[in-house]
């Protein structure tokens, strides 16, 4: 199988899954995204529909809204799978968890398939120490919301192999995004950076060098940021970004070590923008002379919605 894949499955109907899929559809794939449960299938549905109408509104393609919706199926059975050409796995940032759906996703799928994970941090050799075919894996690395971000980081493991490169290269120009190619690393580029930005920041509303709203400023004003360190880390989950800090000081030393203000902030339930507080209330949006809508790591939202089990291999 090479050129732009025909039919694409995605594996999770969350927030980042959704945009995976609407990213799809709109470049021409027929899409199926597969779900744990009805439930889940329905809400992923809906969320992708939704990114179709938003398209439409702002003119931003020519397809209309009844030819996108035909585009996009759901189901909760990993055979579902088995006629595409590329399936990208979003589930949330856990290896185990991201080893056993793509074990089971390659269990289906065509000999000459692709397969991808849009993981931000962890180790894509990792993972594909668990597959048949590690020569067809790599990592897409969407941002989100994936319409409005510019680039994909593609992913080389040590046995990806150069026509995989070379494709992932061609997908993500015909999705209309800039592919940013890096090696395998903790955090590869754009996790790796943001968060250090972002612990940094932290200290120093730690330590009381300014506020939260003057440290955000400073990056947005003098650096041309969309948003502040703090904001966004609020819009991923003060939870998330833990989760990851503490991978990447695992992997790559104590300059990633999370400060104490991001534990506390977690262990009181002040986990940003979906508790209604973090770095600042979310009753109302903090102010800021930005978008509301960055862009950033997907792995730094896990997706909104449950998840497909692996654990269930639908034959």
């Amino acid at each position: 199988m090479s050129g732009f894949p025909d039919r694409v499955g995605v594996l999770g109907g969350g927030r980042m899954g959704a945009g995976i899929a609407h990213a799809f559809c709109l470049a021409g794939s027929d899409v199926v995204v597969v779900e744990r449960d009805d439930a889940s299938a329905a809400a992923g549905l809906d969320r992708v529909r939704e990114a179709f109408a938003r398209s439409v509104e702002r003119g931003t393609t020519t397809a209309t809204l009844a030819d996108l919706e035909a585009r996009v199926s759901v189901s909760t059975d990993y055979a579902a799978f088995r006629p595409c050409a590329l399936v990208v796995e979003a589930v949330p940032e856990d290896l185990p968890l991201k080893r056993a759906a793509l074990r089971a996703v390659e269990d289906v799928l065509d000999d000459g398939a692709w397969l991808a994970t849009n993981t931000s941090s962890l180790s894509v050799d990792a993972l594909a120490d668990v597959l048949r075919r590690p020569e067809r894996f790599c990592g897409l690395h969407f941002f989100n919301p994936v319409p409005a971000s510019a680039l994909i980081e593609v992913v080389l493991g040590a046995r990806t192999s150069a026509e995989l490169e070379a494709e992932a290269r061609s997908w993500v120009a015909m999705l209309g995004k800039t592919p940013v190619v890096v090696r395998n690393t903790p955090g590869f580029a754009s996790s790796r950076l943001g968060v250090a930005i972002a612990l940094e920041a932290m200290r120093m509303l730690e330590e009381g060098v300014a506020t939260a709203e003057d440290i955000d400023a400073a990056m947005v004003l003098g650096y041309r940021h969309p948003v502040g360190p703090l904001r966004t880390t609020d819009i991923v989950g003060l939870d998330v970004r833990l989760g990851i800090a503490e991978y990447l000081e695992s992997t790559l030393g104590p300059r990633f070590a999370p400060p104490a203000i991001l534990r506390e902030k977690v262990a009181r339930g002040e986990v940003g923008r979906k508790s209604g507080r973090g770095f600042f209330s979310w009753d109302v949006a903090p102010p800021s002379p930005a978008s509301p809508s960055p862009a950033v790591p997907s792995g730094d939202h896990l997706p909104s919605g449950t998840h497909p089990d692996p654990s269930r291999q639908h034959q």
